[in-house]
């Protein structure tokens, strides 16, 4: 039993050190019953696990407060859809949530700058409520229509997508209403 130095030792008795457990003869398998076989599964709707994903709410408290909102949304609203594409960004990328995925998102769908009046109106649609638990495939819907080219630009050339082809954020922001208004879940 381990004691503080100060409490004296008995002479005679050998002092106790680490040694390591024998060796198994056999291989170690992934044989668990929760061990996923192959790679982790992709698709619709199931995620883009990576490291340290949590980290990406502390970044969204630096934009509290700054977002430019149309009269009909909200902050959480669109903190929880952008945070989502955030995640999957660094997940794309193998890495922890920077504060540039998430300027990335916010940029891309305009919450950083006044926008035309035509996204505003759909981006009102398609963020209603996702920052609810009960509009998670809503929130999905918003990440998995994010193409990887996209989440692969810089924030500039992200920036200079959305100024020079609005038409192209619109056209995400319709794919997204079309699939969640008639989607039973």
């Amino acid at each position: 039993m381990a004691a503080p130095d100060y409490v004296p030792k008995p002479v005679d008795e050998l002092v106790r050190t680490y040694s390591s457990p024998p060796r198994r003869n056999e291989s170690w398998l992934a044989d668990r019953p929760g061990e996923l076989q192959g790679r982790q599964p992709a698709g619709p709707r199931l995620g883009s696990p990576g490291p340290d994903q949590g980290y990406a709410l502390h970044l969204a408290r630096i934009y509290e407060g700054r977002l430019v909102l149309g009269a009909a949304e909200s902050e959480p609203d669109a903190i929880a859809g952008c945070l989502a594409i955030a995640m999957r960004r660094s997940a794309l990328f193998g890495r922890a949530p920077i504060l540039g995925d998430l300027t990335l998102a916010l940029t891309f769908w305009g919450f950083l700058a006044p926008v035309a009046d035509e996204l505003l109106a759909i981006r009102s649609q398609v963020f209603a409520a996702v920052a609810s638990s009960h509009h998670y495939f809503e929130r999905r819907a918003i990440v998995d229509a994010m193409t990887d080219d996209v989440l692969r630009m810089t924030i500039d050339q992200v920036a200079d997508v959305v100024r020079t082809t609005p038409a192209m954020v619109l056209a995400t922001a319709e794919t997204i209403a079309a699939s969640t208004h008639g989607d039973s879940h």
